[in-house]
């Protein structure tokens, strides 16, 4: 079954807008997490679509904005590492997902969120286990959240704090980030209640 096949299935009943959702940046040290939600003209398929993990920097770039091009509707939203300290990144998570789904031009019929938490979010919506690698729309939000993603990393967090290199790891707990945190101390744009462990391991900051 293609991943356009899987949408499909659900576009009957009255379903004709069907929106996929997924997020990007729930394990990063530092900046928001992203999400994004979109709505793909029915019939519409492009085989390259698939779960961001599983395709390169280059092919994601490519894809993006083709899929804003493409879509009948697409939303893309983010909530700061302040929040995410404040309310957990789970919590944090779900907020940036309610906010692109609500930030929908077409308001949709059916969502298919990744993953399998839909606390909070608007109805009617299921869980996809896997759904990157399932769904077409799914995957195509997996794409545009984590390229907004890194753009934000690349475009305002690099230039911001140059010395933490945010243009090279996108915020991730890579071996040199972590040395970076022990030798500078954390920024700004870092999530405090991540790095508990890591500043453990170094020298008093």
């Amino acid at each position: 079954m293609t991943r356009e096949e899987f949408d499909r299935q659900f576009l009957k009943d009255g379903v004709e807008h069907l929106a996929g959702v997924d997020e990007a940046g729930r394990g990063p040290l530092a900046g928001p997490v992203f999400a994004a939600a979109v709505i793909l003209p029915p019939g519409f398929y492009m085989e390259e679509i698939n779960d961001s993990k599983a395709l390169t920097e280059k092919k994601r770039e490519a894809l993006f904005p083709l899929i804003k091009e493409q879509a009948l509707a697409y939303s893309i939203a983010s909530v700061d590492e302040v929040t995410i300290d404040e309310i957990n990144i789970l919590n944090a998570t779900m907020l940036a997902m309610k906010k692109a789904i609500e930030g929908l031009s077409v308001k949709p019929d059916m969502i298919l969120i990744d993953g399998n938490i839909s606390r909070n979010l608007p109805e009617p919506n299921l869980c996809v286990k896997k759904g990157d690698s399932l769904s077409q729309s799914i995957a195509a939000a997996s794409i545009l959240a984590k390229v907004a993603r890194d753009h934000y990393c690349k475009e305002v967090m690099a230039p911001k704090f140059p010395q933490y290199e945010f243009e090279k790891h996108k915020g991730y707990g890579s071996g040199r980030h972590c040395e970076l945190i022990r030798s500078l101390g954390p920024c700004p744009a870092h999530r405090k209640t991540f790095l508990t462990k890591i500043l453990a391991k170094g020298s008093e900051l």
